[in-house]
């Protein structure tokens, strides 16, 4: 009479385990959804904050980007045309009008002009003048710095230079007024198979710009021998004259900013330094032979 009742409560109980059952199986799946819903969003908001990072950074590099001050010179004067003709009938009489323009691959950044001069006395001798003029411009360059710092470094090697010819004797300096940012004459004696020869060579520097004037003479077969201190004057006059053609013919001059690559790649400051575009270095080696000139 037992039975029954007991099996209705065994159905009932094991009725309540299967509810359970499909309860908990029913709740797996929503936490996992919600688990993996909380994953995405962390995800999201740790690329958010990756996203961020990268951008300041790139910012950041973009504004501590250096710049460097543009060159305040553009462009350089013809280098036989620096001189007025008065300067050069005193100082290369008998050549004044035959100014021969050295070899430039970039006349905007290099050229150079001579002059030769034999002054025949018959038998009391000759006179020879020897000038050069040469021009030198220095680009501002991201790499290699500004133009005037880059000039001035080159202006002190062309001093150093002329301070330290082979073979000079009596060897003197003196720095130049009203010939630039800086000016120095540098004076010597040399003796060549010619004669007694007074070298003269003057540098200046202005803005980006190095100036540099040779000049020499020379009693010849006889005459005397000309005055050092004459001949350093008109060197003196002719550089200050150059100066100011160069500054004729940037107009005010004025500079700016640049920031990234050269201010005119095609010329750039190390193509100026180069060897062959001095003429300063042992100028007195670099000037005709008198006895190979003759007079018209």
């Amino acid at each position: 009479m037992h039975q029954p009742a007991q099996r209705d409560r065994q159905d009932h109980q094991r009725a309540k385990r299967l509810h359970r059952v499909l309860v908990c199986a029913a709740a797996v799946p929503v936490m996992l959804i919600a688990a993996g819903c909380s994953s995405d969003s962390g995800s999201g908001d740790n690329a958010g904050k990756d996203t961020t990072g990268l951008g300041a950074t790139t910012s950041a590099d973009a504004t501590a980007a250096p710049t460097v001050q543009a060159a305040a010179y553009k462009k350089l004067p013809e280098p036989c045309a620096v001189l007025s003709k008065k300067t050069l009938t005193d100082l290369v009489p008998e050549g004044a009008k035959s100014g021969k323009e050295g070899t430039s691959s970039d006349t905007a950044s290099r050229g150079s002009c001579s002059w030769t001069s034999l002054d025949n006395n018959g038998v009391k001798g000759s006179q020879f003048r020897w000038l050069n003029v040469s021009l030198l411009r220095f680009d501002s360059s991201q790499t290699q710095g500004e133009g005037d710092k880059l000039a001035a470094a080159y202006y002190a090697k062309q001093v150093q230079e002329a301070q330290s010819v082979t073979g000079a004797k009596n060897v003197k300096s003196e720095p130049v007024a009203g010939a630039g940012a800086q000016a120095t004459a540098v004076r010597y004696d040399l003796k060549k198979k010619e004669g007694a020869f007074k070298q003269q060579t003057v540098v200046a520097q202005v803005e980006n710009v190095v100036v540099t004037i040779d000049y020499n003479g020379a009693g010849l077969a006889g005459d005397k021998t000309p005055d050092a201190d004459a001949l350093t004057k008109a060197a003196e006059k002719a550089v200050k004259e150059a100066v100011a053609a160069v500054t004729s013919a940037n107009g005010s001059g004025g500079g700016g900013s640049t920031g990234g690559g050269d201010s005119t790649p095609a010329a750039s400051p190390s193509k100026s330094a180069s060897p062959s575009a001095s003429t300063s270095k042992s100028a007195s080696k670099a000037s005709p032979s008198p006895s190979a000139t003759k007079k018209s």
